[in-house]
């Protein structure tokens, strides 16, 4: 067998956004995969997490729009077929992660598939606001983030992901989500501290 590689991905040091057009959308920062104990956790979940709790901490001071997803599952959802049982309507394991804590003004989405523009309000709400831009943090990579970022871009949003704000199963995982964001999507690649709010 021959080794893929990943193409270079395009890094941008420094993304200067507008406070007053800008959301930023955690993916999935919940019990089940964020958290130790939880059904489909994964490790890197756990260091991408001081990343995003500082993006989101700027966010708040800077008025920034947050919005928080959440994978939703009543208990006969066929996605478990593939996965699992995992985030159930209701549950500790469809919570947001302690160390996330949503604000009382923060949006939350549910969703019921790995986009969190489909078949939510997401879009909507986000239009409401003047959102134009949106920075996209969370777990998993090549799924749920993936799926979310390309339906933004798909829906004419400026979408920026922070590298090290993504949690992934494997480096490959996260290496081909990057390289899908920047190449395909003309997502901008950058860190936590590359994001500014002005």
């Amino acid at each position: 067998m021959s080794l893929v590689e990943v193409p270079d991905v395009a890094r941008t040091a420094r993304v200067d956004l507008p406070s007053d057009a800008t959301a930023v959308i955690v993916v999935d920062m919940q019990n089940d995969f964020a958290h130790p104990e939880g059904a489909l956790y994964g490790e890197d979940a756990r260091t991408a997490l001081p990343v995003i709790a500082g993006l989101v901490e700027r966010a708040h001071s800077a008025g920034v729009p947050v919005v928080f997803t959440q994978d939703w599952h009543e208990a006969d959802d066929p996605e478990f077929a593939i996965w699992g049982p995992h985030a159930r309507a209701d549950t500790w394991g469809a919570r947001i992660v302690d160390e996330l804590a949503p604000h009382p003004e923060d949006l939350r989405v549910t969703k019921l598939r790995y986009d969190a523009f489909y078949g939510t309000s997401l879009d909507h709400r986000l239009r409401l606001r003047g959102v134009r831009h949106v920075v996209i943090v969370g777990t998993v990579a090549n799924i749920c983030v993936l799926h979310t970022a390309g339906s933004a871009a798909l829906r004419f949003y400026d979408v920026v992901v922070p590298e090290d704000g993504v949690a992934a199963l494997t480096p490959f995982d996260k290496a081909s989500t990057l390289r899908q964001v920047s190449f395909l999507y003309n997502g901008r690649v950058t860190t936590g501290a590359g994001v500014r709010f002005d």
